[in-house]
């Protein structure tokens, strides 16, 4: 009988495998586990910059990623527009990347109109979408109103309270970018940072970050935030906990699971064959 059943698990189906992982993955979104990350220095760094910025600042915000890293990025951007509201800061927002628009309207609308009833124009302005890349991001340092004359909804930005005296990047405290890719942090470290003497914290994808730890070291960065890690440890110092939270604990719960199959797999195999020699 014994026999049988090591056999049996020798052998299970891998499908079962994929239902524990993906039961593990899913299980926090319904029961918190309430695991906390460690902050590290890059996401305290960011932190830190919003919270020294002066009373009222505009913070200059620049979201730029598709659909795609969505699921990565998004937590990220809440997570830093809610700091930037609870500071008292005026964020203005835009994106270089076409497929962005949309998305980031609707996340924007639901923070700052939605969450904290913040009236548009006058506490904070979605610019949206604008063709050029690099172009648009050197525009911008010689005059905002060329680079955008209008906002998302084709208002002259000239007639927006909030925009009414903005001439460049000189009218901003800081410069957020939260990015995938290019057009991103490496165009804004390029292009930006140093030519235009703005103060540049990002957000980046987990995979690009190897590459903007080095602009974080060298100083070109104030702070850097790393995929969902970044977003959960951002979440955490700013006491709202959310969907960085909920998918930091699936993704250690699906390690867990996946350490324990396999440690589980080499104990029947070794028992296995000790029995057969």
């Amino acid at each position: 009988m014994a026999r049988s059943i090591l056999d049996k698990l020798e052998s299970l189906d891998r499908r079962w495998i994929f239902l524990a992982i993906g039961l593990a993955v899913a299980f926090p979104i319904f029961i918190r586990f309430g695991l906390e990350p460690n902050v590290s220095p890059p996401v305290k760094a960011f932190y830190d910059t919003i919270e020294k910025l002066p009373p009222h600042s505009r913070v200059l915000c620049s979201f730029d990623f598709d659909p795609g890293a969505k699921a990565e990025l998004l937590p990220m951007c809440v997570a830093v527009l809610r700091h930037i509201i609870e500071k008292g800061h005026k964020p203005v927002i835009f994106t270089l990347w076409s497929l962005a628009p949309s998305m980031v309207e609707e996340q924007c609308n639901a923070v700052c109109k939605r969450e904290y009833g913040l009236k548009y124009g006058v506490d904070y302005v979605y610019l949206g979408f604008k063709e050029g890349r690099e172009a648009v991001m050197v525009s911008m340092g010689r005059s905002m109103r060329d680079a955008f004359p209008n906002d998302f909804y084709g208002t002259p930005i000239a007639e927006l309270p909030l925009m009414s005296d903005v001439e460049n990047y000189s009218s901003f405290a800081v410069l957020v970018n939260i990015s995938s890719g290019y057009p991103g942090t490496k165009e804004y470290v390029q292009y930006v940072e140093a030519r235009f003497d703005i103060p540049l914290i990002s957000g980046a994808s987990a995979v690009s970050v190897p590459e903007y730890a080095a602009y974080y070291q060298s100083g070109q960065l104030e702070g850097l935030l790393t995929g969902m890690t970044g977003a959960a440890e951002y979440e955490k110092l700013i006491r709202r906990p959310d969907f960085g939270h909920i998918a930091m604990d699936g993704q250690t719960i699906g390690h867990l699971v996946i350490i324990a199959f396999i440690l589980f797999g080499n104990l029947i195999y070794i028992i296995n064959r000790r029995r057969k020699a």
